[in-house]
């Protein structure tokens, strides 16, 4: 797994996916890309996809894509709308795009034609982390482990509540 930290402009947000899929098809990868403020750090996602990819070697995996089953994970949703929230949107997007499988390193050189490399991670915005993953004040003030655990946590209970 690689991830590419940046920014870019979207117009066409089927467009862009469509950008995504031939990249990961002509390199034989997944490819998600994310919001940055939504993604704790590195291992947020790396947990997320050992998970989608356990589902989906038990045939218990939601969605028939494995670029969305991992953004369910992510997420720490089963449902793919509320999901999409963590994903890119129209306009300005600070990104973290995921890349995995066969030939990362050529799939993520045609990924920087569309992202403008910048760090992204470890930039979260930490309330609205805490409201997305429903990670209370009493709960971080009951334990020492940092938010990307608590969100870690969240993503591992989505195994759990299937």
């Amino acid at each position: 797994m690689e991830l590419l930290e940046g920014r870019l402009e979207i117009d066409d947000l089927d467009g862009f996916v469509a950008q995504l899929g031939e990249i990961g098809d002509d390199h034989d990868v997944t490819i998600q890309a994310f919001d940055a403020r939504y993604v704790a750090d590195a291992r947020h996602l790396e947990r997320a996809v050992e998970l989608a990819d356990r589902a989906i070697e038990r045939g218990e995996n939601v969605a028939r894509d494995r670029a969305v089953e991992i953004l369910l994970y992510a997420a720490g949703r089963r449902q793919i709308d509320d999901a999409l929230e963590m994903g890119v949107s129209t306009g300005e997007n600070r990104v973290v795009v995921l890349v995995d499988g066969d030939d990362e390193v050529g799939a993520l050189a045609d990924l920087e034609a569309l992202v403008e490399p910048e760090p992204t991670l470890g930039e979260y915005d930490e309330e609205l982390l805490c409201s997305f993953f429903d990670v209370t004040e009493a709960e971080r003030e009951a334990t020492w482990a940092s938010l990307g655990d608590l969100v870690r946590e969240r993503v591992a209970l989505l195994e759990v509540e299937k």
